[in-house]
């Protein structure tokens, strides 16, 4: 696994120990992912949830983003240690923790988030959960986009009221992306003659 472009391109990412516990986001998933947000990634903060080796965080800090928060319960010393290794350790914010805590955590500090990735291991409803959270909380910017990795055979969405799906893709037989942005986003403009 490697930083695909950018300040940290061609960086190599350590995995942990038995590949087991974590899914590290397939390099041409995580291309495609990329070329779909191409400049919107710059200058965003980014929340990297279930972040595993902080792959999806570090590769969007080294195609410019201002700034990584690293959420996940197993590997915070992982993440730290592919952070010094992409020279990325100074835009980096590790919480080692419950997802569920951390974000209740950055809720109540009043964190905001432009670009969210979440990309949870598949099959055991976290996905879903953290929309739900997600849906109900204010740690997305009005104009963030949320990026969701999930099983291609995982297609039901919890009951959400503020987050809209505005783009799906689906990858072979193992993976789906799904984009959700605030319902209410860009509904200003449109409404503008």
């Amino acid at each position: 696994m490697r930083i695909i472009t950018g300040l940290a391109r061609g960086c190599r990412l350590k995995t942990p120990q038995g590949a087991a516990t974590t899914r590290p986001t397939a390099d041409r998933v995580k291309e495609s992912l990329f070329n779909i947000l191409g400049d919107m990634v710059r200058g965003r903060t980014v929340l990297d949830l279930f972040a595993g080796t902080g792959n999806l965080g570090l590769e969007a800090l080294s195609r410019g983003a201002a700034a990584a928060t690293f959420v996940d319960r197993a590997t915070g010393s992982l993440i730290a240690e592919n952070a010094q290794r992409t020279r990325l350790a100074a835009q980096s914010t590790i919480c080692a923790g419950d997802a569920w805590q951390v974000l209740g955590r950055l809720q109540a500090q009043g964190q905001r988030f432009s670009l969210i990735f979440c990309d949870p291991p598949y099959h055991l409803g976290l996905w879903q959960r953290a929309l739900a959270v997600l849906d109900g909380s204010t740690l997305l910017t009005p104009d963030g986009i949320l990026v969701v990795e999930h099983g291609a055979d995982e297609d039901e969405l919890p009951a959400i009221v503020r987050l809209e799906r505005r783009d799906h893709r689906r990858y072979g037989h193992t993976t789906q992306l799904s984009f959700f942005q605030w319902r209410d986003y860009g509904a200003a403009e449109e409404a503008e003659p």
